[in-house]
Parts: C-alpha cells; sequence; structure tokens
C-alpha cells in the first residue's frame, strides 16, 4: 500500500508530462502548417466594379480581349469564366490570367452581333463571386444561350455550408464553457462527468465543422453538388489560406485535447491551465483568419476583435449553459453564493467585450449608414443587434438576482432566465452563421460597373422596324443616347433620316430637338442634357425609304 502511494504522484507528473508534450507536438504540427502556407493576398466579397467592354454597350470593332476589374483581388476557378459568341460558341481562347484585381479573358470576337461573359472567381476570403453581362459587336442581336457548367453555388451547399458554421459555433461555446468552470469554478464535491462529456461533445463538434468546411468548400468554389468533391478540388482548397486556416484549427484542437483530459478528471496547474488559454486563444484567431475580418480594410483590426467577438461569445453563452444544465440544479445554495457573483463578473466583461468588439468590426463592415439599411449585411446586423439588446435584457435580470442575494436561494428563478437567455442566443448564432456569408455591407453597397446605374433600354415597335433605345445614365444632366434600328426578323434595318425629341410635360418642358449622328446604316448616336427629374417622354421619327417612315415614343424615368 504504502509503494503503491508512492508511486502515485510520479504517475500523475508522468501524465502531465505526456499531455504537455502532446500539446506540443500539437503546437508543432500547427506551426509546420504555418511555415508551409502559401503567402495569398488579402481579399474580400469581390464585386465587378468595371468591364471593357463595358455591360450592354455596343462596340464599333471586336476587342481582343475581355478585361474584368474587381473591387478586390480574386482567384479564378478552372472553366467558369467564359465568353460566348453569338453564335452560341465560345469565343474565349486560353486561360483567363488573373493579376490582383483584375481578370484578362482573350477572345475572337470577330463576329458581329451580341456575347456574354459569365464569370465566377473566389475571393480570398473563401466566397465565390458570379455574374454575367453582354456586350455587343457592331449592332445588337439577341443574347446567346451560356450551355456550360453552372457558374451559380447550389443551394443545397450554400445552407450546408451555414449549417456548419452553426456547429461550429456550438461546438466552440460547449468546449469553452465547460472548460473555463471546470478550471475555475466548479465545486470539488461534484462529479465531472457530465460537464467533461458536454465538453468532448463541443470538441467532436468543432472536428466535425471544421472538417465539414473543408469538404463543402469545394463544391461551394466549384459550384457543384454536396458530393462533387475531386482530390484536385481538395487539394486546391487546402493549400488556400482557408484550407490552411481550418487545418491549423484542427492541429491546436488536437494539441488542446491532450491538456483537457485531465482537467476533466481533476484540477489541474497553473502551467496546463496557461498552455491550454494560449492554445484557446490561437485557435479563435483561424475564425477571422478563414473569412471577412482578414480581408477588410483594416485587418489587423477586424482579425483581432473577430477573435475577442467570437472568444466573448463562447465565455458567455458556454457559462450560460454550464450555469443551466449543471451548477444551479447540483450546486447548494453556500456554492452559489460563492460562484455566482464570479460568474457574474465574468459575464459582464464577456458582454462589454462583446458590445465592443462588435461596435468596432460593424464600423469597419457596413461603413456608411445607408449601408446598413439598404444591404442584405446591414439587415441581418440589424437584427442581431435586436436579439442582442433583448438577451442583455435578461442577462441584468439575472445580474440583478445576484446581487440581491435571491439566485442561490431562488436558483429554479435564475434557471429559467439563464434558458431564456439560451434560447434568444441560439436565434443569434443563427443569424450569425448567415452573416459571416454574406457580402459585406462596405462592398455590397459599392457601385457595381457591369450594370451602370440608372442605365435605362427598351426596344419600340412599329409597322415597319423595331427600334432598340439606350439612355446612358438615364440621370439630370448630360446623357448618351443609341438607337439601333431593325428589321421583323432582326437584320439590320437602313435608316434614310433619323429625328428625335425629348420633353417633360410636367414641368413645361416643351420638346428638345437630339442631335443625332448616323454611325453605321442602323445606328445613330446623340447627347442631350436633361435639366430636371420627371417623367421625360422621348419620340423617335425613322424613315427607312423615300417615302416610308414611323414614329414610335417611350417613357424614360429620370431621377
Amino acid at each position: 500500500m504504502t509503494a503503491a502511494v508512492r508511486r502515485r504522484p510520479g504517475a500523475a507528473a508522468d501524465r502531465r508530462w505526456a499531455a504537455r508534450l502532446g500539446a506540443v507536438a500539437g503546437l508543432l504540427v500547427t506551426l509546420v502548417g504555418l511555415l508551409l502556407a502559401p503567402a495569398t493576398p488579402a481579399s474580400a466579397h469581390a464585386v465587378l466594379v468595371s468591364s471593357s467592354p463595358t455591360a450592354s454597350s455596343v462596340v464599333p470593332s471586336g476587342p481582343s480581349e475581355v478585361v474584368l476589374t474587381f473591387s478586390e483581388g480574386v482567384r479564378k476557378v478552372p472553366g467558369k469564366i467564359r465568353v460566348i459568341a453569338p453564335d452560341a460558341s465560345r469565343a474565349d481562347r486560353g486561360e483567363p490570367t488573373v493579376k490582383g484585381t483584375v481578370v484578362t479573358i482573350p477572345v475572337d470576337s470577330s463576329a458581329r452581333g451580341t456575347y456574354l461573359v459569365s464569370y465566377r472567381v473566389i475571393s480570398a476570403d473563401s466566397h465565390p463571386v458570379s455574374g454575367a453581362f453582354t456586350f455587343s459587336v457592331g449592332a445588337p442581336s439577341a443574347p446567346p444561350t451560356d450551355t456550360g457548367t453552372e457558374t451559380r453555388a447550389n443551394p443545397v451547399v450554400e445552407n450546408a455550408v451555414k449549417v456548419a458554421k452553426y456547429v461550429g459555433y456550438v461546438g466552440l461555446l460547449l468546449l469553452v464553457g465547460p472548460a473555463l468552470v471546470l478550471a475555475a469554478l466548479w465545486p470539488r464535491r461534484l462529479s465531472r462527468r457530465g460537464p467533461a462529456r458536454l465538453a468532448w461533445s463541443g470538441l467532436g463538434l468543432l472536428v466535425l465543422a471544421a472538417l465539414a468546411d473543408l469538404w463543402l468548400q469545394v463544391p461551394y468554389t466549384n459550384g457543384g453538388g454536396l458530393f462533387d468533391v475531386t482530390g484536385a478540388g481538395l487539394g486546391d482548397v487546402l493549400g488556400s489560406a482557408y484550407g490552411m486556416a481550418h487545418l491549423v484549427r484542427l492541429g491546436l484542437l488536437a494539441a488542446a485535447a491532450f491538456l483537457l483530459r485531465p482537467l476533466f478528471a481533476r484540477p489541474v496547474g497553473r502551467t496546463d491551465g496557461i498552455i491550454l488559454a494560449v492554445l484557446g486563444g490561437a485557435a479563435l484567431f483561424t475564425w477571422p483568419l478563414a473569412g471577412h475580418p482578414a480581408a477588410s480594410p483594416a485587418p489587423a483590426v477586424s482579425v483581432v476583435v473577430d477573435a475577442v467577438h467570437l472568444g466573448s461569445m463562447a465565455v458567455w453563452l458556454g457559462g450560460l449553459v454550464m450555469l443551466a444544465v449543471f451548477l444551479l440544479r447540483r450546486a447548494d445554495e453556500r456554492e452559489l453564493d460563492a460562484i455566482l457573483p464570479i460568474w457574474s463578473r465574468w459575464a459582464a466583461l464577456a458582454v462589454a467585450a462583446l458590445l465592443l468588439a462588435g461596435t468596432v468590426q460593424g464600423l469597419i463592415e457596413v461603413a456608411t449608414p445607408k449601408a446598413l439599411v439598404n444591404t442584405t449585411y446591414g439587415q441581418l446586423l440589424l437584427a442581431k443587434i435586436g436579439l442582442f439588446v433583448l438577451v442583455i435584457a435578461v442577462a441584468a435580470y439575472s445580474r440583478s438576482l445576484v446581487r440581491r442575494r435571491r439566485a442561490a436561494g431562488r436558483p429554479g428563478l435564475m434557471r429559467r432566465a439563464v434558458l431564456v437567455e439560451l434560447l434568444i442566443t441560439a436565434v443569434v448564432l443563427g443569424v450569425s452563421a448567415n452573416l459571416v456569408q454574406t457580402t459585406p455591407a462596405r462592398t455590397a453597397s459599392a457601385e457595381v460597373g457591369g450594370t451602370p446605374t440608372g442605365f435605362f433600354s427598351t426596344t419600340l415597335t412599329s409597322p415597319l422596324y423595331s427600334l432598340q433605345v439606350e439612355l446612358d445614365p438615364a440621370e439630370r444632366g448630360n446623357n448618351s443616347l443609341h438607337l439601333y434600328a431593325y428589321t421583323k426578323d432582326n437584320r439590320p434595318q437602313p435608316v434614310k433620316e433619323w429625328k428625335a425629341t425629348a420633353a417633360l410635360p410636367s414641368a413645361g418642358i416643351e420638346p428638345i430637338e437630339i442631335p443625332l449622328l448616323p454611325l453605321t446604316d442602323n445606328h445613330a448616336t446623340g447627347e442631350i442634357n436633361l435639366p430636371a427629374s420627371g417623367q421625360w417622354q422621348l419620340r423617335f421619327t425613322v424613315r427607312t425609304s423615300d417615302i416610308d417612315q414611323a414614329t414610335v415614343t417611350a417613357t424614360v424615368p429620370i431621377k
């Protein structure tokens, strides 16, 4: 018996050293992964800000290349950038080149008519950006159809990505809450088995979510279904900044697991606690490094505040789970009198950090008050703020119970308040999972060059011809007018004489003649200054022969 007692301290020390060695091994794996990670430019949800030729434009001769300029740097998705000729054949020649924000596509645009440009690129924060526009050479024609593979994300995959994000958040709070409470607040007389199981479940959910993120990123990037995953696609994901952040997270979780096992069995020493805190803090940074914050206008600030935001959430909600599930049910009144005031201070600090970090995040990602209201990201953020206010109100009620020393004597009342907090915050986590997959308001509110603001286009018909009318930018001030005449079978209609006027009867503006310059047999252009907003009446008279002519009209809203 004596010998056994003498051996126990050595065995315990051996176990502690083994745990620390395991943690160090996990850290070494993480550091190797960081060293091997390729350097990638910082970027975010990119939007198309300009193109050459511009969207819906008509150029006299075909360009040798199509140039797309995005708001921030992108990388291409193989086979997802295409130019379709008027006869529906592929007009792009060779692989597009990407240099930062500019994508250059070599094309053969010798045929007259309308071309379709479709694209899918990936911004450095892992989100795909897709779209399409047309331009015409010589004269417009019926737009071609792209029969290639889909450039948009599969909706099932998009929703699965959001679910994986949500599962990751839940796993994080289920791991952090039990680990924190067991390390600092757990009564010695109570069994640690229940919290340990909860924490292991959280760790399992974190690993599952990280693996699901890596798997889903392949079809999310390429636009395929859930199981459209290839070795090459998975290799591309693992070699990206997004993939490396997830691999580092898995390495840190593996390192932490060695130290969590003894913590779940008994109180641990200060050294082990510090190592666990370092591992946990490092793991928190893998979330912002794989998302919007790393690509914001102030990446260093965004990454730090997002990690603080996430950590505060995990501490607060994880602690609430421990209160609701274990402490308020098992601890006696004397223990609760000691635990609840400490927890209340922790929760107050976590909520203050959440509020501060969330405010900084909002200022960076939203940028303008208008974007807060007019974008999906801003609207989701407003919903999150509203729910957060409700949670704070319930938390304030719980804190008042603790201050009045009523919580320990009435644990059922405190438990109901905590459950309400958890219910509301479960919805907040769902909103957050959508928020991280939504284009930031600062980017979404940017004007996209592919679709000019206020551009007006319509086709007018008469017994003699059809007339395509384009007015750019369809706003007060100087405007460019383009007219294209076609026969009934959509062939260019030669025109002998063009006439056009513009009037605004509601403002007493009589018809203003628009000088027109014929560019080709069926195409004329002109410039006009529209001095006021309103419903302008445009009138066009087109003479197709010595005796045949017809007049058509259009109403154009001018802002």
